[in-house]
């Protein structure tokens, strides 16, 4: 069934190895962020597998689904006061800027017998999380160290996500800096796949000892300058999707043109006659700007809520109705795609593979029977056209 992403572990497996021996060079340990993908057990083992202590999401529920795993849980989404419970029970660590939501967390650890770990964030410009005036941040600190049910555990920042303000030497120094003073040292995140950049130009400066990465690793991508890694696979998730309609039609469309969902007046170029095809997914299951044809001369022309609009003309081979255009993944299209319940889930290769030879059934116990996962063998992955492969290798 159709559309379907495919997941190739052994890629990712890759991926992981070569990110945690990277970041090792410069001191910095790997939060492994699983949101993308919502969590999914299979994903999450590999993470693990390949070397990976911590993992973080922004949801309890994606956590949830891997909590056998042998690795410390961080929810990296500030928790809600409602969420309290959930986050002691589930979660080693979670991220805090409110002194009222660090009550309650002191509250349940106490009922539950456990001591949750907090890491305090800053906001050093981007204007998301954090606490941006230090007497703010000194209260926080303050509560976590005496609290019976918290320690305090480190100091975080987050940069790029919101106002896309860059890192930089003299932001993380600061950071490193109010570690110090409040005496949460033991992590000091300094931000996500956008740091990258800076800590392979020697920028990070010393004490900020980890960072929040889901892009680089799963995509290979560092987010600063949007450039891949060299040696690292950029098509570990691609998706297929059935063509459900192949005609040549106008580039331009004729009539008024109106407004868009978004209120914007698109625009278009007249190409003359083109052959297009239509594939059966859209928006709600991927994003059609970070997403990319495998066949280099496909072009994506848009898509609506259920509706992919693509630009064959220039194809490499001829496209007809019933068969599949395939597409690699970045970021917010691999987001949807694992959001959405019309896509479906296929894992190959890695960990997967030993799975279907009786081996790590620990981790799977239970987790089958309520996933929808297919199970592919060996050599059932679609191979990759030249240039789609790993930099670099």
């Amino acid at each position: 069934m159709y559309p379907c992403v495919t997941v190739d572990l052994e890629k990712l497996g890759h991926n992981v190895r070569s990110l945690k021996r990277l970041c090792g060079q410069y001191g910095i340990e790997i939060l492994g962020i699983t949101k993308v993908f919502g969590g999914e057990l299979p994903i999450a083992s590999v993470l693990v597998e390949n070397g990976l202590h911590m993992l973080g999401d922004s949801r309890i529920e994606n956590i949830k689904k891997y909590r056998a795993l042998p690795c410390e849980k961080w929810l990296i989404r500030m928790p809600g006061v409602s969420e309290a419970r959930e986050t002691v029970r589930y979660c080693d660590v979670s991220l805090n800027s409110e002194l009222q939501t660090l009550k309650a967390l002191d509250r349940e650890a106490k009922r539950q017998k456990k001591i949750h770990k907090a890491v305090l964030m800053a906001d050093l410009g981007d204007l998301r999380e954090g606490c941006i005036e230090e007497s703010d941040l000194a209260e926080c600190a303050e509560f976590a160290r005496q609290a019976e049910g918290l320690e305090l555990y480190g100091l975080g920042t987050n940069l790029t996500c919101f106002s896309f303000v860059q890192p930089d030497q003299e932001k993380l120094s600061r950071l490193v800096q109010l570690a110090r003073k409040y005496g949460a040292g033991t992590y000091v995140s300094g931000g996500n796949s956008a740091t990258i950049q800076l800590m392979l130009q020697g920028g990070i400066p010393e004490g900020v000892n980890s960072l929040r990465l889901g892009e680089a690793l799963l995509f290979g991508r560092e987010r600063s300058g949007y450039q891949y890694l060299p040696g690292m696979y950029n098509d570990a998730f691609c998706v297929e999707a059935e063509v459900i309609e192949c005609k040549e039609k106008p580039s331009m469309p004729f009539g008024t043109i109106g407004r868009d969902s978004y209120g914007k007046r698109p625009e278009f170029t007249d190409r003359g006659w083109r052959m297009r095809a239509i594939c059966a997914m859209g928006r709600q299951d991927v994003d059609p700007e970070t997403m990319w044809p495998e066949d280099e001369g496909i072009e994506i022309v848009g898509a609506s809520s259920d509706h992919f609009v693509v630009d064959i003309t220039d194809a490499a081979r001829r496209y007809e109705v019933g068969d599949c255009i395939r597409f690699r993944l970045g970021y917010f299209a691999a987001m949807r795609a694992f959001t959405s319940r019309y896509v479906k889930k296929k894992y190959v290769g890695g960990i997967h593979e030993r799975y279907l030879a009786g081996r790590f059934n620990y981790i799977y116990a239970g987790y089958r029977e309520n996933s929808g996962l297919q199970h592919a063998g060996k050599g059932s992955g679609a191979a990759y056209p030249p240039g789609n492969g790993a930099s670099g290798i």
